[in-house]
């Protein structure tokens, strides 16, 4: 499904309170998770008291053990096929930045068909890093023998965590303290428990895909509507970008139900509630409940403002419609939106000058991958000089000379590793070392090439290769706490 669940999940328990969690005693009944530790004891974290939490969306049917979902559920009331549809995609990715100081919260999100590295599959949708890694992890653990579908569930969607998390904060390279995941029935179950959720369009919709049938204005949406209202994509100008900023939209609501419907202040009310919240959502075993309840102020406010995170414009990779995105620029914007700093990798970079040679070297066990990744590179419109075999390495790695950098940052983006300036090179020379935990498939970069000599800048190149679309974030801000905003 392409739902806000993570999202509505965790603003639920932030607007209605951690602290009130403790005093009821249902703190510990909440479903943790240790993937963040992927990321290392040496990830950056956020200072000042500030703190990012990664909300993940997922697309499953399946309930926290594995098991199908009612079929009248899925079926009847989501229009959503049965069970055995959607996998485990992460229909929605969005970045909270809460700031230490109790100013206003930032909520980013990514497109769900951002086409960019996703560690170990090379180029692909960011919504299938969670799936793929599950999908992998619960194969090799049947293949050792475990055939408790309970631990295989647990076991192999933290992979999907792990593979989540990592694909992100190499993205953005931006602090991750925590993240909350829910999948489509606790959507269900908190709009359930919270009531009529009022939102507004800006014009009548029907969508049979969904089942959105709605007229146009302000209006109040029974639980199976609300999943209409945020799922439709079909028949929107923007498709997915459209239905995520519906999917904001439906957040502020959940905001508004929840202050004027008299949930906070009612223990028996924020009892139900957080229930179903414990029931269907997976946090980070590092979130310490009263701590974050003392950093949520802004958020059981409603200063909240979501934005979505830019792309450059559409192309079609496989069959497949992905979003061109730059991940340079997503860097600065993100950083430029929590108020961090520009990070180093949005520095100008100098074009390329069409001279740069990648030599590849492959570190890994698999013969023939070296061949491969240069002929990939070639046929997207490098040039590439020799191709050898190297000592095995753990890590893939990009070093380049005093005038590649621009290329080089480009190969190394697609690996999700940082170029290293290398004095041992020439300066149009770029070296790509193959490490153990590169993609079997090289990735697939032609539809995010690096600029010519000849458009300096790059982006796009025609209005019939893609389409750009607005990026002045004060434009398309959707601000929690300013009423019902309509949207298309």
């Amino acid at each position: 499904m392409r739902l806000l669940t993570a999202a509505t999940s965790l603003t639920v328990v932030c607007v209605v309170g951690f602290g009130w969690m403790v005093k009821l005693h249902v703190a510990s009944g909440l479903k943790v998770s240790n993937a963040l530790s992927v990321l290392g004891a040496d990830a950056p974290k956020s200072g000042n008291g500030d703190a990012n939490i990664l909300l993940i969306g997922l697309d499953s049917r399946k309930a926290m053990d594995g098991s199908d979902l009612p079929a009248q559920f899925v079926t009847d009331e989501l229009h959503a096929g049965d069970s055995d549809v959607g996998g485990y995609n992460t229909n929605t990715l969005i970045l909270l930045h809460i700031p230490g100081d109790g100013s206003r919260a930032v909520a980013a999100a990514i497109p769900r068909d951002d086409y960019i590295a996703v560690p170990g599959y090379g180029m692909r949708k960011i919504k299938e890093a969670y799936g793929l890694a599950k999908f992998d992890e619960q194969n090799r653990l049947m293949n050792l023998g475990v055939t408790d579908s309970a631990t295989l569930e647990q076991k192999s969607r933290d992979a999907g965590r792990r593979s989540t998390l990592t694909t992100v904060q190499n993205l953005l390279q931006i602090p991750i303290d925590h993240f909350a995941e829910v999948n489509l029935i606790g959507f269900y179950h908190i709009a359930q428990a919270i009531g009529p959720l009022s939102v507004c369009l800006n014009g009548p919709v029907h969508d049979d895909y969904s089942g959105a049938d709605f007229p146009a204005g302000t209006q109040a949406l029974s639980p199976s509507q609300a999943l209409s209202f945020v799922r439709q994509r079909h028949g929107l100008d923007n498709g997915d970008l459209d239905r995520t900023r519906r999917q904001q939209a439906f957040i502020a609501a959940v905001i508004t139900n929840l202050k004027s419907t008299g949930v906070i202040g009612n223990i028996a009310k924020m009892q139900s509630l957080l229930d179903v919240i414990k029931m269907d959502i997976v946090i980070d075993s590092a979130l310490d409940p009263v701590r974050f309840a003392s950093q949520a102020t802004s958020l059981t406010s409603g200063n909240l403002d979501f934005y979505t995170l830019p792309i450059e414009g559409y192309a079609t990779v496989d069959g497949q419609d992905v979003n061109k995105v730059d991940p340079t620029r997503l860097r600065g914007e993100t950083a430029t939106l929590f108020k961090t700093g520009t990070p180093a990798t949005s520095t100008p970079i100098p074009s390329p000058s069409g001279r740069e040679t990648i030599d590849v070297v492959n570190g890994t066990s698999r013969a023939g991958l070296g061949a491969a990744t240069a002929e990939a590179l070639t046929a997207q419109g490098m040039k590439t000089g020799s191709v050898t075999t190297g000592h095995p390495t753990d890590s893939t790695t990009v070093t380049y000379g005093a005038d590649s950098q621009a290329v080089a940052q480009f190969v190394a983006d697609q690996y999700s590793v940082t170029a290293a300036a290398s004095n041992a090179l020439s300066s149009d020379r770029v070296v790509l070392t193959l490490g153990a935990e590169s993609p079997t498939t090289p990735p697939s970069i032609g539809t995010n090439a690096p600029p010519s000599p000849a458009s300096a800048g790059g982006g796009v190149t025609s209005p019939a290769e893609a389409t750009v679309l607005s990026t002045d974030r004060h434009e398309t801000a959707v601000k929690a706490d300013h009423g019902t905003p309509c949207v298309d």
